[in-house]
């Protein structure tokens, strides 16, 4: 029986082709993330490609955050992101809300995940509660954690549109 199949040449080349198709296929798919293990596919990609329209301040110094310019917001909402440019001071970098006019509807903080001794690019990661703020046009601000308030010059500021629902 294995004489038979392998024996004609159709059935040879019909095996090559569809071991080929499989390969091309297999690679194909770990190139595109469909089959990376250990992988979350949700994760932000880290890149320098991300939506930066809409961003005020020093938007050059963000590198990712996982609330998206112009989102609507609400309730307790997680969020990772990174900047460069030395905003933390003892790991902690502030971010905080403002209304349209900048106004503080709430005052927060957000830690260091990674290194934050560089002025290379730094993660963190922290919770916002919109919960009991007014609804409506605002901003997350990602304001530097300047420990001589203000002795320096002005801090470093990155300014987030959202919508708060």
């Amino acid at each position: 029986m294995v004489d038979k199949f392998f024996g004609s040449k159709l059935n040879t080349f019909l095996l090559l082709i569809l071991i080929v198709i499989l390969l091309f296929t297999l690679r194909f798919m770990k190139n595109n993330s469909i089959v990376k293990e250990g992988v979350d596919n949700t994760d932000v990609e880290q890149s320098d490609d991300i939506v930066k329209e809409g961003i005020g301040g020093n938007k050059e110094d963000l590198v990712y955050f996982t609330i998206q310019p112009y989102e609507k917001v609400s309730g307790i909402k997680s969020y990772r992101g990174s900047v460069q440019g030395g905003y933390f001071f003892e790991g902690n970098i502030l971010i905080n809300v403002t209304d349209i006019d900048g106004n503080y509807l709430l005052k927060s903080n957000a830690m260091a995940t990674t290194n934050w001794m560089t002025a290379d690019a730094v993660e963190f990661e922290g919770n916002i509660d919109f919960t009991n703020l007014s609804k409506g046009s605002a901003y997350i601000e990602i304001l530097e954690d300047d420990p001589s308030d203000g002795e320096g010059g002005e801090p470093g500021r990155i300014l987030i549109p959202i919508v708060i629902e």
